[in-house]
């Protein structure tokens, strides 16, 4: 028999908190988790619909001004077969890290809203909650950021307790009164950052990020329940998920590195036990910058998260189009280094986050050939080498074949895409944005070349350019995932390489990155060109001889020709 999810929480709990004290603070904890419950309106959600879903990054602000702008741009992201929208970060915040530094959970910032800054909470959370039922109408999922591992120094958490050593929020975060703790932990932010550690009177505050983020301080049971709280709250307004930010970072224990730690692991079992009670399959997605085989561990046994980010097959997939060989791709989903996922777990797809071309996750010559080949501003360096910081378009040198060639890989591979607010309009660089937020800020933040608000009309203007890169670029985007809409196998098929004899071919040579998705009644053949030539396609190895184009219902035989840079998506 199932254990309830009360039973989960309690045994966790119990793990890391085993203490008389810290288990009347349960039982609070467990009695408004039975009101919330029972208050709850919403229905629980279909079991994996994250799987189906065609998810939308972007920040309110710069892609239409205020929610109600987003609301008169809902129909145009369902034309374009968007299916999940997350809101990167919407949460009152000083905004000295795009709202990644929260000063009140429970509050969303009002400019968002159209509202002036004073404006009463609840008119402001009522105005999220029409844009929820504005977006849930057209068949639209909403999920945003909770940044659970820190907040910004203007959080009245930390207000409190940087007051002094008796005050009651002392212990929500880290003090010290010295650096000696903690010496393993590498810094996130090379180059923006010297230390961990951030001066404050007499005492030193711990931070992962940026010193104005002190991190919270979950050996204190209050803080999680605290944070419990959080999600049990956006429950209660009708949210369907949430993007667990920077959540390998934790629990620290002094002597080891601060990531990926056991107590991290039983702290997410509590929060998914908590929302799974409340209601069921609402998402929990893990941001956790690791290797798969660590990021798999966040899935638990079907009582973590429900699905991870894959972040080191995104640089894989620049290498292969920058060398023009699948090998990359092929090592990194290898099962051993991508082991198998449980059916209800799924990966999270994407060719630019909202940040960087993160390259932590890769060796130092892989980080050498990327970086050297994608890295053409050197203003585009973020953290020593370790990203780059640019539009998918510039990237890939404005030239909408490879971008097209790009968004096929990540459409089509296992996984959950996710597009990039602008990147269906090849947007490029924000050279003025950068400029200008590095003055406010004070911080060479290469990241904000990448951010900026769309200029609708100069969109528009272009889109009636048949010509134009963002028209040729948009027209592509919008028929894959017209087409992807239509086959669930994208989602919850299997993959399994194909092997094609083509012409030209030199020895070990593999310019075709091909696979075979499969599910019951639905099989599909991909076969991406990521080389500059054409390539004959003259046989490939399958029982099936002829082959059904997924985009004009055409039949293709071999042999035929794939140009450069080009595609196809076969019923097989």
């Amino acid at each position: 028999m199932d254990i309830s999810q009360l039973d989960k929480i309690k045994t966790a709990w119990n793990e890391l908190y085993p203490t008389p004290d810290a288990n009347q603070k349960l039982e609070i904890l467990l009695k408004e988790l039975e009101i919330a419950r029972n208050n709850n309106r919403f229905n629980p959600q279909p079991d994996g619909w994250y799987k189906d879903a065609v998810v939308y990054s972007l920040y309110v602000d710069f892609f239409a001004g205020t929610f109600h702008g987003l609301s008169d741009k809902l129909d145009h992201l369902k034309e374009l077969g968007i299916t999940c929208l997350w809101l990167l970060p919407i949460l009152d915040s000083p905004m000295r890290d795009a709202g990644f530094d929260i000063r009140d959970y429970r509050n969303i910032r009002a400019e968002l809203l159209g509202l002036p800054g004073g404006t009463d909470v609840e008119i402001k959370q009522k105005a999220f909650r029409d844009f929820l039922e504005e977006a849930h109408a057209r068949g639209i999922r909403v999920i945003f950021d909770i940044a659970m591992n820190h907040t910004s120094e203007e959080h009245a958490w930390f207000v409190e307790s940087r007051k002094g050593p008796d005050n009651p929020y002392r212990d929500y975060y880290i003090w010290n009164k010295d650096t000696n703790k903690y010496k393993e932990t590498r810094l996130l932010f090379k180059g923006m950052c010297p230390s961990n550690w951030e001066k404050d009177g007499d005492y030193y505050f711990f931070h992962r990020f940026f010193e104005f983020q002190p991190d919270l301080n979950y050996k204190n049971p209050d803080v999680l329940i605290e944070i419990s709280r959080i999600l049990l709250f956006w429950l209660s307004q009708g949210l369907d998920g949430f993007r667990a930010d920077a959540i390998p970072y934790i629990w620290k224990e002094d002597g080891t590195d601060c990531e990926n730690l056991p107590q991290t692991h039983t702290i997410i079992k509590i929060f998914r036990a908590v929302i799974d009670y409340v209601r069921p399959n609402t998402l929990l997605l893990a941001e956790a910058c690791q290797p798969p085989k660590e990021v798999v561990k966040y899935f638990g046994n079907g009582d973590e998260c429900h699905a991870g980010y894959h972040f080191p097959l995104m640089p894989m997939i620049f290498k292969s189009l920058a060398v023009g060989d699948a090998t990359p791709v092929h090592e990194v989903l290898d099962p051993s280094v991508t082991p198998e996922i449980d059916t209800e777990n799924q990966w999270f797809m994407f060719l630019r986050l909202h940040d960087e071309l993160t390259l932590e996750m890769v060796t130092p010559e892989d980080r050498a050939v990327i970086h050297g080949h994608y890295c053409k501003d050197p203003r585009w360096d973020f953290r020593v080498g370790e990203g780059i910081s640019a539009r998918l378009s510039e990237l890939l040198d404005r030239d909408p074949h490879k971008i097209s060639l790009a968004n096929s890989i990540m459409l089509t591979l296992p996984g959950t895409p996710i597009i990039y607010y602008g990147d269906e309009f090849a947007r490029l660089n924000d050279e003025a944005f950068y400029e200008r937020f590095k003055l406010e800020t004070g911080k060479d933040d290469t990241r904000y070349f990448v951010r900026g608000p769309l200029n609708w009309k100069q969109i528009d203007t272009e889109l009636a350019n048949p010509e134009s890169l963002t028209t040729r670029v948009n027209a592509t985007i919008t028929d894959q995932l017209r087409v992807r809409g239509q086959w669930p196998v994208f989602g919850r098929g299997d993959c399994q390489w194909a092997t094609i004899e083509i012409s030209p071919r030199e020895d070990h040579e593999k310019p075709l990155l091909a696979y075979f998705r499969e599910m019951t009644g639905q099989r599909v053949l991909v076969i991406n060109n990521l080389s500059a030539k054409a390539i004959t396609i003259k046989a490939i190895d399958d029982h099936n001889t002829e082959f059904v184009n997924l985009f004009n219902g055409k039949s293709l035989e071999t042999p035929f020709v794939l140009p450069p840079y080009g595609y196809l998506w076969l019923e097989a």
